[in-house]
């Protein structure tokens, strides 16, 4: 792999779900059990469009640009493609790069896609692009909005949505390792018996004139097939069951045995880097 987890120049934290980027903005927008998590108005639709058509024109000349991206897998989707398209789904990806999830929605279109979303990436300065490509904020210190959240998302995926999750919790530039997961994304797929879909961004070697373009790694895009929830088991050991398959999926997409990881298994529930 071609990026050293132990280098000091992104500040990982002591943490594995801890977020390190700063967010400078603060519009004090309120997530509570009135907010409309799910939004289908005609001002959604209508820059949720328009993001849309900025995606296509410029988005995967970006990837390539930015990140390198290649995309591997997608025969999956078309193997998949009868059984994914009468039903809603989550996908799961690490979270490695601020655009990582628009990579994974360029491969679900025409899917219109949801994405949980930190809450003060929500109020911050990237609120309108987030918002209006498919964020869904997750409240935090409120048990009623995050029981409204949960009903709203709940309904759209068994409507036929398709909700993108990143299970570690927080974003980790070029971080390696596949962190734990947490349980929210299975969860949901469990709750609306949905399967998840497993996405993992792996790493290349710049070679040749790629050293000149490119101070870091070439990202690749690796897609899995469906996971389904273990419906002869109680929810709490679906979900659990749920988690600890699709980490190892990843894992395994991103070209790291689940079982020479550097985290033990991730029902271990321990957070701390050190304690790895």
């Amino acid at each position: 792999m071609p990026y050293d987890p132990k280098r000091k120049e992104f500040p990982y934290s002591e943490f594995t779900d801890q977020h390190y980027m700063k967010v400078y903005k603060d519009d004090r927008t309120v997530f509570d059990k009135s907010y409309r998590y799910i939004d289908d108005s005609f001002r959604y639709r209508f820059f949720h469009g328009l993001l849309k058509a900025g995606l296509f024109a410029f988005g995967y000349a970006s990837f390539i640009v930015v990140l390198g991206l290649k995309v591997r897998g997608r025969d999956n989707l078309k193997k998949h493609r009868k059984e994914l398209k009468n039903t809603g789904f989550v996908t799961v990806s690490n979270h490695v790069h601020r655009l990582d999830y628009m990579a994974v929605q360029m491969n679900m279109e025409p899917r219109q896609m949801r994405i949980l979303a930190w809450d003060k990436n929500m109020r911050g300065e990237n609120k309108f692009i987030i918002r209006y490509t498919g964020g869904i904020p997750v409240p935090v210190n409120d048990f009623r909005a995050t029981a409204a959240m949960a009903k709203a998302v709940r309904e759209y995926l068994k409507a036929g949505g398709v909700l993108h999750v990143d299970a570690e919790g927080s974003m980790w530039e070029y971080y390696m390792p596949i962190r734990p997961f947490k349980p929210g994304a299975f969860y949901f797929a469990v709750k609306a018996n949905v399967p998840v879909l497993p996405f993992a961004f792996s790493y290349r070697e710049r070679k040749g004139i790629q050293k000149l373009l490119y101070r870091k790694g070439l990202f690749t895009l690796n897609i899995g097939e469906p996971l389904y929830p273990d419906k002869t088991l109680p929810q709490s050991e679906a979900i659990k069951k749920l988690t600890v398959e699709t980490h190892r999926e990843v894992c395994r997409l991103a070209g790291i045995d689940p079982d020479e990881n550097i985290y033990p298994p991730i029902f271990n529930n321990n957070r701390r880097v050190d304690y790895y």
